[in-house]
């Protein structure tokens, strides 16, 4: 039985409604799963963290925030980091994987880098208000 163009029209569209809510549904999935990785990404880390440094367990979050601000920022720290993220870029570009300057930077290099800028622009700040 021959579809009429009206009839084929609407069977193309309900169809494209139907891929549209399964991407969104996918895009969601995602998400979702992005989401879990993270959590037990930080949950993993920071259990090795304290099971190192359990000192650390009873700062405040302002203490914590400021320990890792100062030790992260610290120039050994930044080299120990700047190798280990060279060794990942090698390992992905060898194995074909994405390239490292598509990929996320990781949020520690950020944090890192903003507190030493922070942390310089103060210095700046005290040096103006001495000199």
């Amino acid at each position: 039985m021959a579809k009429t163009k009206t009839e084929k029209i609407t069977s193309i569209e309900e169809e494209i409604r139907q891929l549209e809510n399964r991407r969104r549904q996918l895009v969601q999935e995602q998400k979702a799963q992005e989401r879990r990785d993270r959590t037990k990404r930080l949950c993993r880390r920071m259990g090795l963290f304290e099971s190192m440094l359990p000192d650390t367990i009873t700062l405040t979050d302002e203490q914590f925030k400021t320990f890792l601000e100062q030790t992260v920022a610290a120039e050994h720290s930044r080299r120990i980091l700047d190798e280990l993220t060279a060794q990942n870029a090698a390992t992905a570009a060898v194995k074909g994987a994405e390239p490292a300057a598509q990929s996320d930077p990781h949020p520690a290099a950020k944090a890192a880098h903003t507190a030493q800028e922070s942390r310089e622009d103060g210095d700046a700040d005290v040096d103006a208000a001495q000199g």
